[in-house]
């Protein structure tokens, strides 16, 4: 049964051409077409002082994360080209800024951001800040007399920063393996249930019944070939994509990781198998796979920390397997963690499967009994 399978699985060319680009080219596009950084944010310009100080404020935007894409006579001008999305920040500086900073007295700037993209204008909004206040303890010091070699022997206080396990913030580490994990997810509970819808469409499911074969003996071939096919798609990613074009680094067991993703893969396709029960013909199938799927994402932390949940869905976030399984992938490829630090999700992901494959065979059984 199990030939029978890998045989029938590698008839489908389409499925098949299908699966290689997901785990290669879609991979790829997802570590380097998405960005969480903030890069050459449009900066409009409305100088009404036009002096020294301005422009020292405005030379001080500059790459990676800003650019000047022009300056603006008009405020109302500036309104619009933010409001048509032509420019992503206007920075206003008022009349009097320089004066106002030579005698001592309070000056301020002021920056409108477009905040349609939250997490970038956040950005924005943090960088500009650090700024702007760098800039203001430079002009004090000056009118302090402390400038040059007085300047460096002033007592200042530094803030060193150290980052773990990705030391450049580099996103596509993130993110290419997080579609990784999507991607399993994804043919982990879709293969299956649609291996079963197609044998319930051609009629083939009834001469499996008659044969002296169980539910279970019948449904474990199916799970056992798209789990090695999808082992198989795990590798090519880490090896043709992962290393070669992002660098991310393994710094964990090779072979822990596929052992929890076997584990993974085998226990995820319960939720085949339930779905599988319920749909008649691939197309139900498809649609309720993607009524699974998509909120086991949202609740993974894949895209939201489960810490920035509220209280009633960061409990059931414990519930997806999704959850636990990027929690021992990253802890493995990232951190180099062992089975000590990772039970509890290995543990998770167990429960989950035990549960869920339980209810998939009772329901195979119950519906053909």
């Amino acid at each position: 049964m199990t030939v029978k399978e890998f045989i029938q699985l590698f008839r489908d060319r389409v499925l098949i051409a299908f699966m290689l680009y997901a785990f290669t080219l879609e991979v790829f596009l997802a570590g380097s077409g998405v960005s969480f950084e903030l890069r050459n944010a449009q900066v409009l310009v409305h100088d009404s002082d036009h002096s020294a100080a301005s422009r020292e404020l405005i030379h001080r935007f500059q790459p990676p994360h800003f650019r000047i894409i022009g300056e603006v006579f008009d405020q109302q001008r500036a309104i619009e080209l933010l409001d048509k999305g032509e420019a992503m920040i206007v920075l206003d500086i008022p009349p009097k800024f320089e004066e106002s900073l030579l005698r001592g007295r309070p000056a301020s700037v002021q920056m409108q951001v477009d905040t349609a993209n939250p997490i970038l204008g956040f950005l924005a909004s943090s960088y500009a800040e650090r700024i702007v206040a760098q800039f203001g303890l430079e002009i004090s010091a000056r009118r302090h007399g402390l400038s040059g070699n007085r300047l460096q022997a002033a007592p200042v206080l530094s803030a060193e920063q150290r980052v773990w396990f990705n030391p450049n913030q580099n996103d596509a580490w993130f993110m290419s393996v997080v579609e990784m994990l999507n991607l399993v997810t994804m043919f982990a509970i879709l293969l299956p249930a649609a291996a079963m819808a197609r044998e319930k469409e051609r009629g083939t499911i009834e001469q499996l019944l008659v044969s002296p074969l169980t539910p279970f003996e019948i449904m474990v071939p199916k799970i056992v070939s798209m789990t090695a096919v999808i082992l198989l798609g795990i590798l090519v990613t880490i090896f043709v994509i992962l290393k070669p074009c992002f660098g991310v680094p393994f710094r964990g067991s090779l072979g822990l990781f596929m052992g929890i993703s076997a584990l993974y893969v085998f226990t995820t396709a319960g939720l085949g198998l339930i779905l599988a029960s319920i749909a008649h013909n691939l197309t139900q199938v498809g649609m309720l796979a993607a009524l699974i799927f998509v909120p086991m994402v949202f609740l993974s932390g894949a895209w939201t920390p489960p810490e920035n949940m509220p209280v009633v869905l960061q409990a059931v976030s414990l519930v997806s397997p999704l959850h636990h399984y990027i929690n021992a992938s990253l802890g493995i490829m990232l951190r180099g963690n062992g089975l000590d630090l990772l039970w509890d999700s290995v543990l998770g992901i167990a429960i989950f499967g035990a549960v869920t494959f339980g209810i998939g065979i009772a329901r195979f059984r119950r519906q053909f009994s």
